[in-house]
């Protein structure tokens, strides 16, 4: 069996080193007993995952230095988590969870990495039912609405995991979708609102997407 070609890096948050591995490129692939394909993800898909997108770095520098004193915060769609990282080297309270089977090993050889506390993982789908996840004061996620039919299930599934007063913080990189996704937010209840990043500098091209916030 083939084995998956994988790279270390490091990245900088002011003083702060946080180091990732990753997969090599997108033309890694390994289904371990069809366990992705049985989750409806395929080959193209799968290593989707396992890279740093430009997204996951404009959410990681916001969380930095992000006010999370007394949150319990989730990150949704984690992928390889960078975000979660961040969070937990500044030892917050913070959840991580993906639908990819993977996902779960690369947060904790990660968290090894940096010599971090455990970060907790559930495996689970948008549309799945609760496996006890629980509620959270800040709900996070980056570059989530790749398809029109995520707007309805990643929506459902926040609501479904925001406590009565919320924060919602998603980076979106501009696929098209969030216009419909926020009109489904403010529908369940959140008040909305988008900005660009103040500075992405560490970027090596300009970021043409979006912060989008919902409170409730």
């Amino acid at each position: 069996m083939s084995l998956l070609r994988v790279c270390y890096q490091t990245i900088e948050f002011g003083d702060v080193d946080i180091h990732v591995r990753t997969l090599r490129n997108l033309l890694q692939y390994l289904d371990v007993d069809g366990a992705a394909e049985k989750l409806g993800i395929s080959s193209a898909s799968w290593p989707m995952f396992g890279v740093v997108w430009e997204s996951g770095e404009v959410l990681a520098h916001l969380m930095s230095d992000y006010t999370i004193a007394g949150k319990h915060i989730l990150e949704v769609g984690c992928g390889i988590a960078l975000a979660s990282l961040v969070l937990n080297h500044r030892l917050a309270d913070i959840t991580a969870t993906d639908h990819h089977p993977e996902a779960e090993q690369f947060l904790a050889e990660n968290v090894l990495l940096n010599k971090g506390e455990k970060i907790p993982f559930v495996r689970m789908g948008w549309g799945d039912k609760d496996c006890g996840l629980g509620k959270f004061d800040l709900v996070i996620g980056s570059d989530l609405l790749y398809e029109s039919c995520h707007v309805n299930l990643l929506s459902g599934f926040i609501d479904q995991h925001a406590k009565p007063q919320c924060e919602v913080i998603l980076v979106d990189p501009g696929r098209g979708h969030h216009a419909k996704f926020s009109k489904k937010m403010v529908n369940l209840g959140y008040s909305h609102s988008q900005t660009k990043p103040v500075n992405a500098d560490y970027l090596s091209s300009p970021f043409q997407g979006r912060i989008l916030r919902y409170l409730r």
